[in-house]
């Protein structure tokens, strides 16, 4: 094995944090590095350099013979020496170990299968990261086919200190109590009710008043003494991705900075930061203080049987970063507000399924007999009787009652009201988290950006030579992509009508095979079976449109990853918005309301339009939302639970035919992690959970039990995501953030979208203000109303003279005055409805401030003890606030 590490001296350490102290000028053109493009000086570097010896001409072959260097036994992630920490990982294969090296001459790192321009970018890259301060040190593992190099890179504690002033990292200036997040928690313990959700989790990261990092102040810090533990190894890791992110690799004209792009460039096949250690227990008996936090987070979180017990936010949060804490955090409290709407959606349906033999109306349907013969469903069909639809009028009951419109106006509220709450825990998780005043810095170009943009100018806010993009460019290339999304929505449109004509053939071929079960089910059969169909197509089709989305929104070359993934998330949103609400759309506010009357039907293409089921509209929406809602998320659950396995035994196949007989007893944790499989980020997750929502939300008239299987299905999605993390993904770089950023404003979105659908729904769908109205001004026992809403066929009908249709329309096929009236009454509700809703939320917005009182108490403390720590005469500032006599 090879390996480098070096200790420098700490007046050499000094002078490499002062960058001006030589007095060498600085210029102004570079991009991406640490002071408008200067790395630290390599002089700082001479006196270390000079202890150690060369080996060969491979610039990370440097072996350095002080006693500290000494190789040990000790694994994990650490340096040979047992004390260095690893904080980040390079990984490279080459397929081949014979080295092509001329007479007299290195050719870098170059091997058989590899290009000779990665290996000179990872030897500039090397220098630049050893030239920048970091401590490195290299392993390869090989067989006759292919050699893995791993580069473990590890940041001393002045370059620690220089950054974390640098990335404005917040340094702890006072132990505080910790606060209980959970509302439920709070609300049991004064109610003196044991809490089966709470578990004491070991080794919690401590809360501290905390201000903005100076180096000049560190010792009114905690803990600043201990240089070993004062950062946290995701500070740690942080800090070096900053630096590799910066680092030059190439010709700073053309942009060619930071580990991403030589990753994307083929140079490294993996870069990331090690786990913890081994999430398994050890064999032998522990105590519980003494697990990492890997093992602590798989114990205590990822496990199933933990299901129903509270997260453990801040040790996800000193493992992962803010931004995957974040979501946890959303998803955990969009679970917890699930259990009341479940609650009251399965009584709603409970009530209708108790109360179904009180239903009016679908009794007199069932006693009918011959009374109402029905016109033909088809130019082929047969007269029919009511009475033949008496089981599907009762289930209809259960998805059109009075309850599921009390049901559907409490989901409304409950959408705004969640969304209000979570803005005040979002904002006490900030400042817990100390991400309040947490703002990007001006953010680096992509490197898919900076590899591909045709010139480079001067950025106006940091006066630093980046690859630029005209933005007029940008804006036709950003119409075109929208065209093309255009088309695609066209693309799910006409497959939305082929659906719904094959419903039709579906139901015509039903009907028309004699059976006597048949012909009843028929609407029923064909809404399943072609639910089913648009299941299937709305799976592929998100796929196709996915990757189609990726690459156009690498063609609109935007400068910065938020504003790429902006632009990402709104296109593939908009699609799967069509994709997957367009035939719910369809059946809750067209389907039925073009189907004319004998002698006049409606017609596409030639076949009659689609009239709804025995039963209403609502249970055909109600069948669809299932089928597509349920059946998305279990596909989605065994997904996620099966592809990282397999993802997962794929590279570890790989990687032990390299090891060979090398793989030692005690497996080295960098080639651990580099089974693992890489993290594939928040994107799908969120985007799984927000199409959830405008379910449980928008058609939650149709479905009460909507809720109750959102419920069910993100208990396990919790465990699904925390094992994910925990035990099959590398770990990802922790990212800081204050919110869940551009997915909030589509979920308020979402729910101002879910007061105006519910109204239309109980207003047009529903069977609710025909039945109210009849009561007002006929019968108060709806005796009568089922006759009341059939017309008869116009008397030039001669296929079936005086058979039934239902409508409210005269012999003639005119509406009559009812309809108008019901109309008037229809509009007025949703008006109504609307204004009381948005209304209420206006005063909920009011009422429940974003931030809560106590927290702004604990801003204001924190403040002024930031203030009085950093003061440059503590003396002076005691003297200024002290109270006059």
């Amino acid at each position: 094995m090879m390996k480098k590490s070096w200790e420098v001296r700490s007046g050499d350490r000094e002078v490499l944090l002062d960058l001006d102290a030589r007095g060498e000028a600085h210029t102004t053109d570079g991009y991406g590095s640490l002071q408008n493009g200067d790395f630290f000086p390599l002089r700082c570097f001479s006196a270390a350099a000079s202890k150690c010896h060369v080996h060969g001409d491979d610039p990370i072959n440097l072996h350095c013979m002080t006693r500290d260097n000494q190789a040990v036994s000790k694994m994990g992630n650490h340096f040979r020496d047992g004390r260095t920490k690893i904080d980040f990982v390079l990984v490279w294969e080459i397929r081949s170990r014979g080295k092509q090296r001329g007479k007299g001459k290195s050719n870098g790192n170059c091997e058989d299968g590899e290009s000779a321009q990665q290996a000179e970018w990872r030897d500039k890259f090397v220098q630049n990261l050893q030239s920048a301060g970091l401590l490195l040190e290299k392993e390869e593992s090989a067989n006759e086919k292919k050699t893995i190099h791993f580069l473990k890179v590890s940041a001393p504690w002045d370059v620690l200190v220089y950054y974390a002033e640098e990335l404005c990292l917040r340094a702890p200036l006072q132990a505080q109590q910790h606060l209980d997040l959970n509302t439920s928690s709070v609300v049991l313990r004064r109610l003196c009710v044991p809490n089966i959700m709470m578990e004491s989790v070991p080794n919690r990261p401590l809360d501290y008043y905390t201000c903005a990092f100076r180096k000049s102040k560190m010792n009114r810090f905690l803990g600043s003494e201990d240089q070993d533990s004062y950062f946290t190894n995701t500070q740690r890791h942080q800090v070096v991705y900053e630096i590799l992110a910066r680092t030059v690799y190439g010709k700073r004209k053309r942009t060619e900075v930071g580990v991403d792009r030589l990753v994307n460039e083929g140079a490294y096949t993996a870069a990331y930061p090690l786990h913890e250690g081994p999430f398994k227990l050890p064999s032998h008996e522990i105590h519980a203080d003494e697990l990492n936090q890997r093992q602590v987070l798989h114990y205590y979180w990822a496990r199933w049987c933990k299901w129903f017990k509270y997260q453990p936010l801040d040790h996800i949060r000193e493992y992962f970063g803010e931004k995957i804490a974040l979501y946890f955090a959303w998803l955990g409290f969009y679970t917890a507000w699930l259990l009341p709407a479940a609650i009251v959606g399965t009584l709603v349906f409970v009530s209708g399924v108790m109360s179904m033999d009180t239903n009016t109306p679908a009794e007199d349907i069932c006693t009918s007999g011959a009374k109402y013969p029905m016109c033909p469903l088809c130019k082929t069909c047969d007269a029919w009787n009511m009475s033949d639809i008496c089981t599907m009028a009762k289930l209809g009951y259960l998805f059109d009652h009075p309850g599921t419109v009390l049901f559907s106006v409490f989901m409304s509220f409950w959408a705004v009201t969640f969304l209000e709450f979570w803005k005040r825990k979002m904002a006490t998780l900030a400042h817990h988290w100390d991400c309040m005043d947490f703002h990007e810095e001006e953010e680096r170009p992509r490197p898919e950006f900076a590899a591909t943009a045709p010139t480079v100018e001067e950025n106006p806010v940091t006066g630093v030579k980046e690859p630029y993009f005209p933005e007029k460019t940008r804006l036709s290339r950003m119409f075109t992509g929208s065209m093309v999304i255009v088309l695609m929505l066209c693309v799910v449109i006409i497959f939305l009508v082929t659906v719904v004509m094959c419903r039709g053939v579906i139901s015509v071929m039903m009907y028309q095979s004699g059976s006597p079960v048949l012909r009843t089910e028929a609407g029923t059969i064909a809404n399943i079976c072609s639910s089913i169909v648009n299941l299937g197509f709305i799976l592929v089709m998100g796929q196709v449109y996915t990757a189609l989305a990726e690459q156009l929104t690498k063609w609109e070359m935007h400068r910065t990853q938020t504003q790429h993934d902006n632009a990402f998330t709104l296109k593939v949103f908009i699609f799967q918005f069509v994709n997957f609400y367009s035939s719910p759309f369809y059946v809750a506010f067209f389907k039925g309301r073009f189907v004319g009357y004998p002698t006049n039907y409606g017609t596409l293409f030639g076949m009659r339009n689609e009239d709804c089921g025995p039963g209403g509209c609502l249970i055909e929406l109600a069948e669809q939302l299932f089928i597509i809602m349920v059946g998305k998320q279990l596909i989605n659950n065994i997904q996620e639970f099966i592809i990282p396995k397999v993802k997962a035994w794929r590279q570890k196949r790989t990687l032990a035919s390299v090891l060979g007989d090398n793989e030692q007893d005690e497996p080295r944790l960098w080639e651990e992690d580099y089974k693992l499989v890489p993290c594939g980020g928040l994107f799908e997750e969120y985007l799984e959970m927000v199409l959830q929502f405008g379910f449980i939300t928008i058609f939650v008239a149709a479905f009460p039990l909507a809720p109750l299987f959102a419920l069910l299905n993100n208990w396990v999605e919790i465990r699904l995501d925390a094992h994910k993390f925990v035990c099959e993904y590398r770990r990802p770089v922790a990212e800081r953030a204050q919110n869940i950023g551009v997915w909030f404003n589509i979920l308020e979105a979402l729910s101002h979208l879910s007061v105006i659908a519910n109204a239309f729904l109980i207003a047009f769908t529903s069977d609710f203000l025909p039945r109210l109205l009849y009561q007002y001004k006929f019968r108060n026992d709806l005796n009568g109303y089922v006759n009341f809403t059939l017309a008869y066929a116009p008397l030039n009908y001669t296929d079936y003279p005086r058979c039934r249709y239902k409508a409210f329309r005269d012999n003639d096929g005119m509406y009559t005055l009812f309809y108008w009236e019901l109309l008037a009454v229809r509009l007025g509700f949703i008006i109504a409805f609307e204004h009381v809703v948005f209304f209420v939320l206006r005063a909920i917005d009011w009422i429940v401030p974003d931030v809560p009182e106590s927290l702004e108490l604990k801003i204001k403390r924190e403040r002024y003890l930031a203030k009085q720590a950093l003061a440059e005469n503590q003396e002076a500032l005691l003297q200024a606030t002290r109270p006059l006599d």
